[in-house]
């Protein structure tokens, strides 16, 4: 699996990590959203440097030109609700993208471990396509690798992209051990800690809430 750190690299983009990682600045709801979907403008940037590209005649006001333009959308995917804010970043640069919406979430036992839980998916075809699947937590990584196996039901895309914005080294280990080696992982940050109830330290908290509010 190739990872791709983009925190490791100095830029603007490491302004937003740290403001939607700042308990002086995550709580302002709006803004936090916003950083997310910054990062998610910043990363679909980076990715399409990856696609293959065919150069297109465009004709202008005053004669024409060629320019060379991808060949083809990708599929956009995401687990809602923590996900939207991330998606909507990609969303507004893969403007024309097909988009592929799952809901889970985890289901705790008396015991205190749990199951992903998946209830609902609306999505293409993924044959052939290339796939951004993006989450703005990676933690123990069952969550992806689950979502993952559901969107084969779709068919067996040609590249996958994962995104996330921070990851934890053991979450990183076990997408390693359970997904194809050919997927590239995109990450903003890859933190050292993971709790015994998932939970990445130092992380940022529940993005979910920070994004939309506490749920019961």
């Amino acid at each position: 699996m190739k990872i791709i750190n983009l925190g490791k690299h100095n830029s603007i983009f490491n302004q937003f990590i740290s403001e939607i990682r700042n308990v002086d600045v995550q709580n302002d709801r709006m803004r936090f959203r916003r950083n997310c979907e910054r990062m998610g403008e910043i990363i679909a940037y980076e990715i399409s440097k990856t696609f293959q590209y065919s150069s297109v005649p465009i004709t202008t006001p005053l004669g024409t030109t060629n320019i060379e333009l991808f060949d083809e959308q990708p599929v956009l995917s995401t687990i809602l609700r923590a996900g939207l804010p991330l998606h909507q970043g990609l969303l507004n640069y893969f403007d024309n993208a097909d988009n592929a919406l799952v809901s889970a979430y985890r289901k705790h036992r008396k015991d205190g471990s749990f199951i992903i839980e998946a209830q609902y998916m609306a999505s293409p075809s993924l044959e052939n396509r290339i796939v951004i699947l993006s989450d703005p937590m990676l933690a123990s990584g069952a969550s992806m690798v689950e979502i993952y196996k559901l969107l084969l039901k779709k068919g067996k895309p040609k590249k996958i992209h994962i995104v996330v914005l921070i990851a934890s080294k053991e979450g990183i280990e076990y997408i390693k051990r359970s997904l194809p080696e050919d997927i590239t992982l995109w990450v903003g940050a890859i933190d050292d800690e993971l709790t015994a109830q998932s939970y990445i330290v130092p992380g940022l908290g529940d993005a979910g809430d920070l994004s939309f509010g506490s749920k019961e």
